[in-house]
């Protein structure tokens, strides 16, 4: 029973709750206006509304699953392309590619085209054969192909010597095709004994080979009787096929026929090729690129009847129509105000830089902060514009007047104490720094460029060689050091140069001493930004139905204009067995910028590759030739230091200047070689597009000690002139080991100067800490 004593609990614990709950009971509900379950009720809202937009999205994914199925299948798509590639020279892709297309037109008729019809398997294939040995030619089929089929032998497992189906040809094209980026894959193993158990344990031998070299869902099947190609075709049939991303981006037609229209202009003509449109809707008011051609506009796009179709009703209607000529179902004209311009460079204002003249107010301000400004008149070497006096370190330590004392003259970084114009007519002094600074340019990019082979004999190409390889070798041990030359002033052969004390943290205008002609290239305020809203009007043009956009699946033929006759003539040759590929451009890709790829070198290369050199670049659909400077990949910093050479087994940047793409677009770098193909010496991927980011040239200059105290060093072989040593005073120098110090004087007036160091610790080799130079 309860009791007078009896422990009375509380109701509930008001340690954790909110003021508002405290206070709830005193607030009149009716007054308030909110329901007694209206927070329950809200909560349940919630949860409901997330609810309904996680089915909003997979309602989404599964209609964009089924369109993309359905166009991909469907009657209405374009044909599959299977590209036949062989994996060595024993793999015979020719015999397989006909009894491929054999197969699946239905029966043994006369093939007239690579691309057939079959009725029984309601499918449309296209055969292409990559030739062997050639390995530009299966990169550029590879880049269009929706299933890569390698071909091996099974003769090669116990003929060959290593037992191995891939031979050198065929591992490197693999790794290539790997960089470019591989569509869905699958292979056919030929020469299979007619013995089950031998037939199997062979098929198990080629898949334990090539597992490790494919993807995970790659298929193999055999390839030698009529129920091989059946369980395949149907296989395929039934496959979903996967594509790059940079390929899925952009549209384009592979061509079934290409022809030569003449032009009205000298010179010039129209380019026709016929095919079927893929990826994305085309628009006739888009740029294109035509490959191993360049950059076009398109004169009109015409909407043909399709010539190979899955029916055998629509196939006897076009048997019956006007002997299977060619029938225009629409066309499409460009709009002079819509059409994109084929721009290719900027066109820079002269008077972009000017000001407009200031306003009264805004003199009057200025006049009063100069005033109350104190005025420090600082005299500067000749030839130093403001920006770079900002470099310009003053000593600030105990011996900072005797310095001044020792420096009569003013030479170099220090502050000249003489006035300007006494210096207005010595003119020679420039013209030598600018002639030594160009040649000192050139030599350290990577040592004189070859000359020209015709006027070079044999020994003397060798010994140039052999040049090239050491100075590699040198640069790769001894990164960024150069000798100081003793004919030449270090003053003036390094004027260019500017001393950092932290090549991570100091500052650095991009827009600096910039050259007139990099106005002519293009640049973004925001990169993604424009990225993202360039993918976005092509998500528009696929799902709206315009009047000038010819629609994915549809048979066309396209007007290329103003293409330079010669060119169109190498590409319809008869003998040109690879097919035109022409696409789509996004917006903004014909113009010209600086982009940086993330480059590395091939393992199969092992000549050394120097800056500035020429090389082929293919990204992507496009092809052309350029000089790339390599520097280093900086996370942390904007800065990047520029390499004299792209080094084995770590990534460098690649700057050059080319036409925009928007990333991801693979990259993969060739090298001419005399009288023979083109070799692979790089791969990489784009990885931005920036005319701002900083490239500088650094060199490290060298002494060693000959005299060393306990905080002070005499150094020799750095500098051959105490006007040298003067000039470098502001600089700071290093060691290997991380101590640092200050030149303090300069000991003898002639020969190999010697200086005096004031440090902390004496250490075995003295550096000038850093010197670089802006990099175009």
């Amino acid at each position: 029973m309860a009791g007078a004593r009896s422990q009375v609990n509380k109701p509930h614990k008001t340690r954790f709750a909110s003021k508002a709950s405290r206070h709830s009971h005193k607030i009149d509900k009716v007054r308030s206006g909110k329901p007694a379950g209206s927070h329950r009720a809200a909560v349940k809202g919630a949860r409901a509304a997330r609810l309904q937009h996680s089915k909003a999205i997979r309602d989404q994914k599964r209609a964009a699953l089924l369109k993309e199925k359905r166009s991909s299948n469907g009657s209405s798509s374009a044909p599959r392309v299977i590209v036949l590639c062989g994996l060595s020279s024993s793999a015979n892709v020719g015999p397989l590619a006909e009894d491929l297309l054999i197969f699946a037109a239905g029966g043994d008729e006369k093939l007239t085209s690579n691309t057939v019809a079959s009725p029984a398997y309601k499918l449309r294939t296209t055969v292409l054969q990559a030739p062997y040995g050639d390995l530009t030619s299966c990169m550029e089929l590879a880049k269009v192909a929706d299933l890569l089929a390698f071909v091996v032998s099974a003769n090669s497992l116990y003929n060959s010597d290593s037992g191995n189906p891939i031979d050198e040809f065929g591992s490197q094209c693999l790794s290539v095709l790997r960089a470019v980026g591989l569509p869905s894959t699958a292979v056919f193993i030929r020469d299979l004994p007619s013995d089950t158990k031998s037939k199997q344990e062979l098929k198990k031998a080629a898949v334990s080979f090539l597992s490790p070299e494919l993807p995970e869902d790659c298929r193999f099947y055999a390839a030698e009787t009529k129920d091989d190609l059946h369980m395949f075709m149907r296989l395929f049939k039934e496959q979903h096929l996967s594509s790059p991303h940079w390929r899925n981006q952009r549209p384009y037609v592979m061509s079934e026929e290409a022809c030569i229209k003449p032009g009205d202009s000298m010179g010039l003509c129209t380019l026709l090729v016929s095919g079927y449109l893929r990826a994305h809707n085309l628009s006739v008011n888009q740029l294109v690129h035509v490959s191993g051609a360049g950059d076009f506009q398109l004169g009109q796009i015409d909407i043909l009847k399709d010539p190979c179709p899955v029916s055998e009703r629509k196939n006897s209607d076009v048997m019956d129509s006007d002997d299977n000529q060619i029938q225009i179902i629409d066309t499409f004209v460009p709009d002079p105000l819509n059409q994109e311009p084929l721009l290719v460079e900027n066109i820079p204002d002269p008077l972009a830089g000017e000001q407009t003249w200031p306003t009264e107010a805004e003199m009057e301000e200025a006049y009063e902060s100069n005033k109350q400004r104190k005025v420090v008149k600082r005299k500067l070497p000749r030839g130093t514009s403001e920006y770079q006096a900002a470099w310009i370190v003053d000593d600030t330590d105990d011996e900072g007047d005797d310095s001044q004392n020792d420096n009569p003259d003013g030479a170099g970084m220090v502050i000249d104490e003489k006035d300007h114009s006494e210096h207005d007519s010595d003119s020679s002094d420039i013209d030598a720094v600018s002639h030594f600074t160009e040649k000192f340019d050139q030599e350290t990019i990577g040592g004189s460029e070859m000359g020209d082979d015709e006027n070079l004999t044999k020994e003397q190409i060798e010994e140039d060689i052999k040049r090239i390889k050491e100075s590699n070798a040198d640069d790769e041990e001894f990164p960024d050091e150069v000798e100081t030359p003793l004919d030449v002033p270090a003053r003036k052969r390094f004027a260019k140069y500017r001393g950092l004390k932290s090549f991570r943290t100091s500052s650095w205008d991009p827009k600096e001493s910039l050259p007139p002609e990099y106005a002519r290239i293009f640049a973004f305020d925001k990169f993604t930004r424009t990225q993202k809203h360039v993918l976005a009007k092509r998500a528009e043009l696929d799902e709206e139905s315009s009047k000038d956009c010819a629609r994915i699946g549809s048979y066309v033929m396209l007007h290329v204009k103003n293409v330079p006759t010669d060119v169109a003539s190498k590409l319809c040759h008869p003998s040109r067995r690879l097919p035109v590929v022409v696409s789509g451009l996004l917006e903004h890709e014909s113009k010209i910028s600086v982009l940086h790829f993330s480059i590395k070198k091939h393992d199969s290369y092992e000549a050394p590759i120097r800056s500035k050199e020429p090389l082929i670049f293919n990204v992507g659909f496009r092809q052309f030739t350029a000089r790339p400077l390599f520097s280093s990949d900086n996370i942390n910093c904007n800065k990047h230091k520029m390499e004299r050479f792209l080094h084995h087994g770590r990534f460098s940047i690649a700057s050059v200047y080319a036409p925009i793409s928007f990333p991801p677009v693979p990259l993969i770098v060739l090298k001419n070689i005399d009288g023979q193909q083109p070799v692979i010496a790089a791969v990489g991927t784009l990885k931005s597009v920036d005319p701002d980011q900083i490239i500088l040239k650094k060199i490290v200059l060298t002494g060693y000690p000959q005299r060393v105290s306990k905080l002070k060093a005499m150094v020799r072989y750095m500098f051959h002139h105490p006007e040298d040593v003067r000039w470098f005073k502001p600089v700071e120098l290093w060691t290997k080991h991380g101590k640092r110090g200050r030149i303090k004087e300069t000991v003898g007036t002639h020969g190999f100067d010697e200086m005096h160091i004031q440090q902390q610790r004496p250490a075995a080799r003295y550096r000038v800490h850093e010197l670089v130079q802006t990099s175009f």
